[in-house]
């Protein structure tokens, strides 16, 4: 096969090695963001937090000379041509993101054209969403678990699938943990306190998407599907949150959490500060100011960063797309797109890839018994 396709799997391969330097996150994490919190809430919330972020390892401009000089035209098929030309430009937008991290507005155009910004509709949803009243709050919600209890849960959670299960401590993710497609681990927070619905939560979300799509993707013959598509972030997402709710571990107040990250999102089109947002999320919505400063510093980090609107639009698509029956087994390939359902059916056709060596254990029986989560899910635009 690889002969048959040989200029394909050349060009596969030498973006692989460039796309390894550049996974965002990685970037885009402050490094200061406590002791940027200290100081924002000791300012009564009115001085806009100054973030540091981690240094550039790699030299953008040559990095995106490395990307456009693929000879693509030795790729015979048309569509596979296509599909390889429209991940050069996701990737070299990827690299001006990095590259203009902490640059304010310009990192927020170029986050903008990677990761678009809500829709009317979005934020309709968002609205919809926050009318409801929060339900009392339980025992599976009290934050008890130490970062070391929710390592030993996440291993054990693990053993069903024979996938290594590489845990990192980290102190500068926003996340409480998250996982790193580059690295295949799974990042813990250091100094945070976790929940059981959080645990059950970050396990479904984490390790049953995005650990599955990594391992996934690893097995494919073309390694575009462990590096990403372009716009994966909102199936991804999508598929992660969904696995929550089949889990039953999704609540409403983590159905607020993605409302709220979509007004957040919003208020940088309209040009809010980031005590702006703040304000709009705790002096308004009245959230409790630890998260609020957290969903505020995902939305503004960088110079405003709108990937977060795309959790509940990717969970509306997936959701839907649940109702009518449709499998989800091209989705969790890999880091793969709904967007691109058509080219990857085309690269099957050419026994250019292979079946899921992983499944998300979740979507085999739906464990969601909260009839409110059922009406709002209906119900989203």
């Amino acid at each position: 096969m690889e002969r048959e396709h040989a200029s394909l799997f050349d060009i596969d391969s030498n973006l692989d090695r460039l796309v390894k330097k550049i996974e965002l996150l990685s970037y885009l994490n402050p490094l200061n963001t406590e002791k940027a919190k200290q100081q924002f809430f000791a300012s009564k919330y009115t001085e806009n937090p100054i973030f540091r972020y981690p240094k550039l390892k790699f030299d953008p401009y040559k990095l995106n000379r490395l990307f456009f000089a693929q000879r693509l035209e030795r790729i015979d098929d048309e569509s596979v041509r296509k599909l390889y030309q429209d991940i050069i430009y996701y990737y070299a937008n990827m690299v001006q993101c990095i590259e203009t991290i902490g640059k304010g507005k310009k990192f927020h155009y170029n986050s903008l054209r990677v990761y678009g910004s809500p829709t009317e509709k979005d934020v309709e949803n968002a609205r919809f969403i926050l009318h409801f009243a929060d339900a009392p709050a339980n025992a599976d919600m009290e934050k008890v678990h130490s970062p070391k209890a929710a390592v030993a849960y996440f291993k054990e959670f693990s053993k069903r699938y024979d996938f290594p299960l590489n845990v990192k401590y980290s102190t500068h993710i926003a996340a409480d943990a998250m996982v790193s497609n580059a690295t295949e681990s799974l990042l813990i927070k250091r100094n945070a306190m976790f929940s059981t619905n959080q645990l059950l939560t970050l396990a479904n979300h984490e390790i049953g998407v995005h650990l599955v799509t990594t391992y996934n993707g690893k097995a494919q013959p073309l390694k575009i599907f462990s590096n990403g598509f372009p716009k994966n972030a909102e199936t991804q997402e999508g598929l992660a949150v969904f696995s929550e709710y089949m889990s039953g571990a999704l609540t409403l107040k983590r159905l607020k959490e993605l409302a709220y990250r979509v007004l957040a999102s919003d208020s940088l089109i309209k040009g809010y500060s980031f005590s702006d947002t703040f304000d709009l999320i705790h002096g308004h919505y009245k959230l409790n100011r630890n998260d609020a400063f957290i969903i505020t510093l995902r939305a503004h980090r960088g110079g405003g960063f709108t990937k977060d609107r795309l959790y509940l639009s990717g969970l509306c698509k997936i959701y839907k797309r649940y109702n009518k029956g449709n499998s989800m087994d091209v989705l969790l390939s890999g880091k793969v797109s709904v967007d691109f359902e058509e080219p990857i059916t085309h690269l099957k056709e050419l026994g250019l890839t292979q079946e899921n060596v992983y499944h998300n254990f979740a979507y085999a029986k739906c464990e969601n018994t909260n009839t409110t989560l059922d009406f709002i899910l209906n119900n989203l635009k």
